[in-house]
């Protein structure tokens, strides 16, 4: 794109998307829209998220606690919404899009440790605040625009440093830098209207930290009518076009067609002296409406979790991504997806429901997880798929209890196990190797793990191979060659490939040098789809192009 004549660094504009009122509104979705109709425009998309934690990464987080944990191509272990953008923007996130408080003052004590602030007294501001600009800038080299979404709510301690980092550099590139503030309108059920009260008193918020929003985007259960736009405004020192109304909708696909029919991205480039260029949505709108096409055959996907209880609530949002890929599956294969989440728990204890919920599904998928609670429940229901031929498609966690179960109840191997679970098993299918640093990274004290992606040579004449063939998902058709990401730390055990193979087993995936175990199926005289991958086809899934692993096992299970 030419020069757009502005003072920032590498022409870049910056955008950033706060949020007020209650956490959980769709920052992340809101961001990506407008950041897809932009791309649409012919303009350069990128993004960074600022998360206020102290973590380093998501990877140690419990995803009841924050939901799905986002694995990148680089190994970055992060926040769900980079899957959100990954989608969207159909682009590769990592690093360079990711920040945490942590990550922040760390670096900024390592640099008053290696004296590189000129012996100043290092404060919070402006030094923090300093360095969330660095990462913020360093994310958009090479971009026209920048998302530069801030975790939380405004007027959380945590996050301020996020929003002095704005203000800074609002009054170095005032033409260049805009601030987007997601709000909520509750609609009381005791009075039929939406309340703008609580946007206004986030507003207030922001204005007192010095920020003045440029647009506020509305979410709530119905669209915001002209009447509250205009209070809004009135009260927020917005004009009325300004107020971008985000409603429910059934598809959080649907936000970005919501988004252009209000011209939101047209304001934003009115506002940054840019030109609209021309838009063409046809290939997102023919997405909605595949979306919103009525399927007349349900496909019942059981998917046995063991992360979903909080409180007396459950969550989907720890499998976040397994869920859109499912999802983005079910619509190019015209099945009307229902998902059942069985607690991996209750089938241990062998409780009723679970059991016949478990009966009921077409389909059945072990994901990933860690430890012990649940997996002889997990067990229990690769068990049943093998038995029962139900289609079964098992992930990381999922592959490694297949082979524990198939060795237990097929090679007669009755004590095997995984030595995550028992490392005195006389039979450890699944074990830990010696820390290389060309397969592994250290994690932790004690803690080495395969992160990001890791190429995989897929048999000839078995499903795996067939399945890629048929999708054209090769990176390299001529060796068989295909690239999924990893997440985990135990591998298959080499010792017992003989064994397993011999009792029908088939290792249809491996590594390039043949070291690991990637993917394990059955044969079709013993099942008609069961197939297990020690990595996560779910995090490269996007709504235009969902994985070939998901359409098959979708297909499969609609046949039963």
């Amino acid at each position: 794109m030419s020069n757009h004549g502005n003072n920032s660094p590498n022409q870049t504009k910056f955008i950033f998307v706060s949020g007020g009122v209650l956490s959980g509104l769709g920052k992340g979705v809101t961001a990506a829209s407008l950041g897809l109709l932009l791309k649409n425009r012919g303009y350069s998309v990128g993004n960074i998220k600022c998360e206020n934690y102290l973590n380093l990464d998501s990877g140690n987080i419990n995803p009841i606690e924050h939901g799905d944990v986002f694995l990148c191509e680089d190994g970055l272990e992060a926040d769900l919404d980079l899957g959100t953008y990954e989608r969207f923007l159909e682009v590769e996130v990592g690093h360079k899009n990711f920040t945490t408080m942590g990550q922040i003052y760390s670096k900024v004590i390592e640099n008053s440790k290696n004296l590189q602030y000129d012996g100043a007294t290092v404060d919070a501001i402006p030094y923090v605040p300093e360095e969330a600009i660095r990462r913020i800038q360093e994310s958009a080299q090479g971009f026209d625009f920048i998302l530069v979404e801030l975790g939380g709510t405004a007027g959380e301690y945590q996050n301020a440093i996020y929003y002095e980092a704005y203000r800074i550099m609002k009054l170095r590139f005032p033409q260049d830098v805009l601030h987007i503030h997601v709000t909520y309108f509750p609609k009381p059920s005791h009075i039929n209207e939406l309340k703008s009260k609580p946007t206004q008193l986030s507003v207030r918020t922001l204005n007192s930290m010095g920020i003045q929003p440029d647009f506020i985007v509305g979410r709530a259960e119905l669209v915001i009518d002209e009447k509250r736009k205009e209070k809004v405004a009135f009260y927020c020192n917005l004009r009325t076009d300004e107020v971008i109304s985000n409603p429910d909708c059934d598809s959080i696909y649907e936000v970005p067609i919501v988004f252009a029919e209000q011209q939101f991205d047209e304001k934003v480039l009115n506002k940054l002296n840019l030109p609209p260029n021309k838009q063409d949505l046809t290939a997102w709108k023919d997405l909605v409406s595949v979306i919103q096409h009525k399927r007349s055959q349900p496909v019942t996907v059981a998917i046995i979790a063991k992360y979903i209880a909080t409180g007396d609530y459950e969550l989907e949002d720890s499998y976040q991504s397994l869920v859109e890929s499912l999802k983005i599956a079910s619509w190019h294969s015209d099945v009307d997806l229902r998902i059942s989440f069985i607690n991996a728990e209750s089938l241990e204890k062998e409780g009723k429901k679970a059991q016949e919920d478990l009966a009921k599904a077409h389909g059945i998928i072990v994901p990933i997880g860690w430890g012990s609670r649940g997996v002889e429940g997990k067990i229990a229901a690769i068990k049943y798929a093998r038995e029962n031929k139900v289609p079964y498609l098992g992930l990381c966690y999922g592959m490694q209890l297949a082979c524990v179960e198939f060795a237990r109840n097929v090679a007669h191997l009755t004590d095997a196990n995984t030595a995550e679970v028992d490392d005195k098993t006389p039979h450890p299918i699944i074990h830990q190797i010696p820390f290389e640093e060309q397969y592994q990274r250290i994690k932790g004290e004690g803690a080495s793990m395969r992160l990001g992606a890791y190429d995989c040579i897929l048999k000839a004449d078995t499903l795996a191979h067939a399945i890629y063939q048929k999708h054209q998902a090769f990176k390299d058709e001529k060796t068989n060659l295909i690239s999924e990401r990893h997440r985990h730390r135990y591998e298959f055990n080499n010792e017992y490939r003989g064994v397993l193979a011999d009792h029908g087993l088939i290792i249809s995936g491996t590594s390039p040098d043949d070291f690991f175990v990637e993917m394990i199926e059955l044969p079709k005289s013993m099942h008609p789809f069961f197939i297990a991958t020690q990595a996560h086809p779910e995090y490269k899934s996007r709504p235009l192009h969902p994985h070939p692993l998901f359409t098959e096992f979708l297909a499969a299970a609609k046949k039963r």
